[in-house]
């Protein structure tokens, strides 16, 4: 099951998160997502737990609870849309432009 997980703190690293889902089962990987330049958190991750009935325990054990002072949101996490791009891959943002 892939867990999204936002409201981390800006501190938070992969590991600290792990730790914090390790409590309801197996974490086969956990991953905060930080800012390119910076490095720094952006305040959300991801988290994967082989088993169905623990990472829905971690969602309703965790979700709403106070982490670093703040509150955090858990929920499954749902698949990323496919990003429509042009043919030589290259996105395109006013197609529909005539002139």
């Amino acid at each position: 099951m892939n867990i999204y997980i936002s409201g981390l703190s800006y501190g938070i690293d992969s590991e600290r998160l792990q730790n914090l889902f390790t409590e309801y089962g197996e974490v086969s990987s956990a991953k905060v997502i930080t800012d390119r330049e910076t490095g720094r958190s952006r305040g959300f991750g991801f988290v994967e737990m082989d088993d169905d009935a623990e990472g829905q325990n971690a969602i309703n054990g965790l979700n709403g609870t106070q982490h670093d002072t703040r509150t955090i949101n858990v929920s499954v996490a749902r698949p990323q849309p496919e990003r429509s791009s042009n043919q030589d891959g290259r996105r395109s943002y006013n197609n529909s432009r005539s002139y």
